[in-house]
C-alpha cells in the first residue's frame, strides 16, 4: 500500500497543484487511514467497504475528533479512492454511500464597530506601535489571513494605487483596496519606521520584528491579544478576529455575496455564506427589541 500512497501524493502534488499546507494535511489523514486499515487486518484496498469507512468514522468519534476534523479526514479518504478509480484499481467509491457526520455552523466571533475603533487606536507612535498600527489597519481594511499578512513582501504593496497584492503558493491570489485611512498607516510605516527594524537592506518581508526578521504568525498574534487586553476588549480574541469583523462589516454595509467572497479569497462560496448568519441574528434582534408584540 506504501507505493499506492506515494503515487497518491504525488499526483496530487503534480497533477492537482495542491498547495503545501494542503498536501501536507492530506498526508496525515491518509497515513492514518492506512493505520486504521493495517489494525484491522486489511492488507488490499479493494477489500474496503461502506462498512469499513463506517467502522473507521466511528473510531474518529471513539478518539475524540470533532466532526469538522473528521469530515476532513473523510474528504480525503474520498478523493484517494477516487484516485484508485482513475488508475482503475477499483470501480466504486466506498467513502460516496456513507453519510458523514454533519458540522453545525456557527456565527463567527467578530468585534463591533465601537471595539474596531478602540483596539485600532490601541498603538501609541513609537515604531513598534506605528507598525503593529499599519499591521492592525491593514488586517481590517482588507480582510487578509493572518498567514497572509506574514508573507507579504514590500513589493506586495502599492501605495500610488491604494492597494495589495495578496496570496501565495498557499492560497488564492487577489489584489484588495485599502482605504485612505489604512494607506495613511502603511505610509507612515513604509517611510519612517520599517528602516528601523530592518538589519539587512536586502530583506524584502514587508513586516519585521526586533531582530530585523519576518514577522511570524505567533508574533502576529500576541500583537492582536496584547492591543485586545489593553482596549478592555471582553471577547475571545483570536488571529482571525480581524478578518470576521472586515467581513461582517462589509455585509452589514451593503457588500454582496459574491465580491466578498473574491475579497476574502473563498474558492467556495459556502464559506463566505457563514457570515450571512451574523446578519440574519442581528435581524431577529432588532424585531425582538423593536415589535411591539415580539
Amino acid at each position: 500500500m506504501d507505493t499506492i500512497f506515494a503515487e497518491f501524493e504525488s499526483y496530487l502534488f503534480q497533477e492537482k497543484k495542491m498547495a503545501k499546507n494542503s498536501l501536507q494535511a492530506y498526508r496525515r489523514d491518509i497515513r492514518g487511514f492506512a493505520g486504521f486499515l493495517g489494525d484491522k487486518q486489511i492488507e488490499k484496498l479493494t477489500d474496503v467497504n461502506n462498512a469499513t469507512i463506517i467502522s473507521y468514522i466511528l473510531y474518529l468519534k471513539k478518539e475524540g475528533r470533532t466532526t469538522a476534523t473528521i469530515n476532513r479526514k473523510m474528504a480525503s479518504v474520498r478523493a484517494f479512492f477516487n484516485f484508485l478509480i482513475k488508475r482503475g484499481d477499483i470501480t466504486d467509491n466506498p467513502v460516496t454511500k456513507v453519510k458523514t457526520p454533519k458540522v453545525e455552523k456557527k456565527a463567527p466571533q467578530y468585534l463591533t464597530l465601537d471595539e474596531v475603533e478602540c483596539l485600532l487606536g490601541q498603538p501609541d507612535d513609537s515604531l513598534k506601535g506605528k507598525r503593529d498600527k499599519a499591521i492592525l489597519e491593514l488586517m481590517y481594511a482588507t480582510g487578509m489571513r493572518v498567514s497572509e499578512i506574514v508573507q507579504m513582501d514590500i513589493t506586495d504593496i502599492n501605495l500610488k494605487m491604494g492597494f495589495v497584492a495578496c496570496g501565495s503558493e498557499d492560497t488564492k491570489g487577489r489584489v484588495i483596496p485599502m482605504g485612505s485611512i489604512c494607506k495613511k498607516a502603511m505610509q507612515e510605516y513604509i517611510s519612517n519606521c520599517r528602516k528601523g527594524f530592518i538589519k539587512d537592506s536586502g530583506e524584502e518581508a514587508l513586516f519585521v520584528n526586533y531582530s530585523g526578521a519576518r514577522l511570524t504568525r505567533q508574533g502576529l498574534w500576541k500583537i492582536i491579544k496584547y492591543y485586545a487586553d489593553k482596549a478592555g476588549i471582553d471577547k475571545k480574541i483570536t488571529p482571525q478576529i480581524l478578518r470576521h469583523s472586515f467581513a461582517v462589516h462589509m455585509l452589514q454595509n451593503g457588500a454582496d455575496l459574491k465580491s466578498l467572497q473574491e475579497l476574502l479569497g473563498h474558492e467556495d462560496a459556502a464559506a463566505t455564506q457563514v457570515y450571512l448568519m451574523v446578519n440574519k441574528n442581528r435581524v431577529k434582534d432588532v424585531y425582538d427589541r423593536t415589535h411591539p408584540r415580539a
